[in-house]
C-alpha cells in the first residue's frame, strides 16, 4: 500500500505524529511519501483562471504537478491538520483552493474514484471535527469513495506534553483504523456525489454553462458516453 501524506503544518506536532502513527502501522517508511504546507506549495490561488483551458499555465504546475503525481501514485492519502480558529490551517485551506480543478463540476480525476483517505485534527479542547469537516467535504468532491476522520482533544500544545495515558489511547485508535482501512473496500463514492456526476454529464450535453476545455476534458475520459469512473472494471 503506498500512502501519500499532506501536512497542513510545517512543524512536526501532535497532529503529525498521529498521522505518522497510522502511516506506519499500515506501510514500511519506503512506501510513505510525506508533503508539507505550506513548505512544499508555498502559494494562493491567484483566481486568474488559466488552469480552466490548461492547468500547466498554472503558475505553480509544477509544484503542485510533485503532489499530484504522488497522490494519483498512492492507494491511501492521509491528510492532517490542526484546528486553527474552528478550521483547517491556512496552508492547507490554500492547497485546496489550488486543486479546485478536482472538483467533480470541473476536471474530476478518475483515479480519485477509487482511493482511501483519512483526515486528522487534534485540538487543545474543541474544533477538530470543524478542521476536519472542510477537507472530508473536498475529499468527497473530489470523488473519493472512503473516507476516514480522526480528531482528538490532546488538550496540549505539543505532542511531548501530551500525557502518556492518551498517547496509549491514541495508538489503540490507530492500530484499530489501520485495520478498518486494511480489511476495507473502496466501494463507490456517495449517493450525493453520484448524482452529481450524473448532473454534470446531462449538464455538459446540454452545453449549460460550458466551458469548452472542460467538456473536451469530459469527452477524452468517455464520460459524456456513458462511461463512470467508479466503475474501474470498464477501464
Amino acid at each position: 500500500m503506498k500512502i501519500t501524506m499532506i501536512h497542513g503544518q510545517n512543524h512536526k506536532g501532535s497532529t503529525y505524529h498521529i498521522g505518522r502513527i497510522l502511516a506506519e502501522t499500515l506501510e514500511t517508511e519506503d512506501n510513505i511519501t510525506e508533503f508539507f504546507l505550506p513548505r512544499d506549495l508555498n502559494h494562493f490561488c491567484l483566481g486568474c483562471y488559466t488552469c480552466i483551458e490548461d492547468e500547466e499555465k498554472c503558475p505553480f504546475y509544477e509544484e503542485k504537478k510533485r503532489i499530484a503525481d504522488a497522490m494519483e501514485q498512492a492507494d491511501l492519502l492521509i491528510f492532517t491538520t490542526p484546528n486553527y480558529c474552528m478550521a483547517p490551517s491556512a496552508p492547507l485551506k490554500a492547497f485546496i483552493d489550488l486543486f479546485y480543478q478536482y472538483w467533480i463540476p470541473h476536471r474530476p480525476r478518475k483515479h480519485m474514484f477509487s482511493k482511501k483517505a483519512v483526515v486528522i485534527s487534534t485540538t487543545a479542547g474543541m474544533g477538530a471535527g470543524q478542521a476536519i469537516k472542510t477537507v472530508k467535504r473536498t475529499l468527497a468532491y473530489w470523488g473519493v469513495p472512503y473516507i476516514k476522520t480522526y480528531g482528538v482533544a490532546v488538550q496540549a500544545s505539543c505532542w511531548a506534553e501530551v500525557k502518556e495515558d492518551k498517547k496509549v489511547k491514541i495508538m489503540k485508535d490507530m492500530v484499530r483504523l489501520a485495520g478498518k482501512i486494511k480489511r476495507a473496500s473502496c466501494g463507490k463514492p456517495s449517493p450525493y456525489i453520484r448524482l452529481m456526476f450524473r448532473m454534470m454529464v446531462l449538464s455538459r450535453k446540454n452545453q449549460a454553462g460550458d466551458v469548452p476545455a472542460e467538456t473536451v476534458y469530459w469527452q477524452k475520459n468517455g464520460w459524456l458516453n456513458g462511461r463512470i469512473p467508479w466503475k474501474i472494471d470498464e477501464e
